[in-house]
């Protein structure tokens, strides 16, 4: 059962919009017309779609969108009269992935859904990858600098301190970090206690 929210200007639009998204097979509705409110709704319902009018009530509309977004990762849609092309920039930068104009018709609803969707998809996706690469940098650095630790106490080229450090994280079934950072503790021992024998 897909819900969704909806944060409009007015009680009446509010309606509209439920009508036209149980059309579209969403069943669950929260509805606001502030958006500090939708924020609360949000973190405490985790609907499945946001839709918010940009002539709600509230502080401010875009801090707004951007915390519902650095809670839940969900499609949120902007609906309004006019977009200022500032004003856009902004809002897709607080995590907005689709725009309608009023009056809002049907035929643009699902369209613009979609829309969102893959754009909210697209987004999670990067940033995952962003985060796989981070830790993969941080892994390196973890590496570089036990290598560079055994080059110093034992007179290890790079290479020879890499092969020693492969050999124990096969040796020991474990990962190439994990012996690095082992590594890095004997550093704390003092000098000349680094422990990479095999």
């Amino acid at each position: 059962m897909r819900s969704a929210l909806i944060c409009a200007a007015s009680a009446a639009e509010t309606d509209r919009l439920k009508i036209m998204l149980c059309e579209l097979g969403f069943a669950e509705f929260l509805a606001s017309l502030d958006s500090d409110r939708a924020v609360l709704l949000a973190n405490d319902h985790l609907p499945d779609l946001a839709i918010i009018d940009t002539e709600c009530s509230g502080k401010d509309l875009l801090s707004a969108i951007a915390s519902i977004r650095k809670k839940i990762s969900i499609p949120v849609i902007l609906l309004g009269n006019v977009f200022k092309p500032d004003f856009l920039e902004k809002a897709i930068a607080a995590g907005v992935g689709g725009f309608l104009s009023k009056p809002l018709r049907q035929e643009e609803l699902w369209p613009a859904i979609e829309l969102a969707s893959v754009h909210n998809h697209e987004l999670e996706e990067l940033k995952e990858k962003v985060a796989e690469l981070e830790g993969a940098l941080e892994n390196r650095k973890i590496v570089e600098k036990a290598k560079g630790l055994l080059m110093r106490e034992k007179g290890l080229s790079e290479p020879e301190a890499f092969r020693r450090m492969q050999k124990l994280a096969m040796d020991k079934r474990t990962s190439l970090k994990k012996v690095a950072e082992a590594i890095l503790l004997t550093e704390d021992a003092g000098p000349g206690r680094v422990d990479s024998r095999k």
